[in-house]
C-alpha cells in the first residue's frame, strides 16, 4: 500500500486519495464499533437504542459511561467494551495517520539522500 524507501514520493492528488481511504477505513471502524456497543447496551442492559447510542459513544469516546449499569452481564459487558474501546482508539489512530506519517518519514529520508546501512 505504500511505496518502497527508494521510490520517489507519491504525487499529491494520490496521497490525497490515501489519506481519504484511511480516514474513510477509519470512519467505518468507528461504525462498526459504536454499532457493536450499542446491540451490546441495548442486549444486556435493555436501554433504548438512543441510549445505547449515548452509552456506547461515551465509552468509544474515552468519555465513560452515561448511565449506571444495572446487571451483572450489563457490568461485564461494558468493562469488555471499554477495554476494546481503549485498542480500537489507538488502532483507528494509526490508520488514519499512516499515510501523514508515512509521507513524513519517506521525505525525510528522501531529503537525507543516505542509504541506510546494512548489516
Amino acid at each position: 500500500m505504500f511505496e518502497h524507501r527508494n521510490a520517489p514520493l507519491l504525487p499529491k492528488p494520490a496521497y490525497i486519495a490515501r489519506v481519504v481511504r484511511c480516514a474513510a477505513a477509519g470512519l467505518l471502524m468507528i461504525l462498526v464499533s459504536l454499532v457493536a456497543g450499542m446491540a451490546g447496551y441495548h442486549a444486556f442492559e435493555r436501554m433504548d437504542w438512543i441510549d445505547a447510542f449515548a452509552n456506547a459513544a461515551m465509552i468509544l469516546s474515552g468519555m465513560g459511561p452515561l448511565a449506571p449499569m444495572q446487571t451483572p452481564e450489563g457490568k461485564l459487558f461494558a468493562g469488555g467494551y471499554a477495554l476494546f474501546s481503549g485498542l480500537a482508539l489507538i488502532l483507528i489512530l494509526g490508520v488514519v495517520f499512516a499515510p501523514v506519517v508515512h509521507r513524513f518519514l519517506h521525505k525525510f529520508h528522501l531529503e537525507s539522500g543516505k542509504e541506510p546501512k546494512r548489516p
